[in-house]
């Protein structure tokens, strides 16, 4: 991640916050629709609740991009939590692919080809870092 991915991704991400309660929404809708067995997951969860945290983790995430040896350890708090939830390696890619459809939809003009490969970037080191941590505390159990 370069650091004008970096900025470009925590300046988007500000167009993101104030729509955040419809960008939720939609990420979880559709996630839910490319990825069905993932509703599974959120059988017993309040899906408003939810949102809110995935809004208070990407916020967090986001705003940690300019400090990453303290950002990393609480990714990978966040990937053996995963763990116990029972999510599998292959949803981190549906997650990823709804993330990026909603921030195309809700940022409209503002999702360029850069802004594109910026959050495709912090994704995919954000859920490289869960990933791991999830696997490495699967093989501990």
């Amino acid at each position: 991640m370069t650091p004008a991915q970096k900025e470009l991704v925590q300046n988007t991400w500000t167009l993101v916050v104030p729509i955040a309660d419809t960008a939720t929404a939609m990420f979880y809708d559709r996630l839910f629709a490319i990825d069905p067995g993932s509703k599974e997951l959120f059988e017993n969860t309040d899906l408003a609740e939810q949102r809110l945290k995935l809004l208070q983790v990407l916020s967090v995430a986001i705003a940690g991009l300019d400090d990453l040896g303290r950002l990393i350890p609480i990714v990978e708090d966040l990937g053996r939590r995963h763990a116990g939830y029972g999510v599998s390696d292959e949803q981190y890619d549906s997650v990823g692919a709804a993330l990026l459809w909603t921030l195309q939809k809700g940022l409209g003009a503002a999702w360029t080809t850069e802004t594109a490969a910026a959050w495709t970037e912090v994704y995919g080191l954000l859920s490289g870092v869960m990933r791991r941590a999830q696997k490495d505390t699967a093989r501990l159990n």
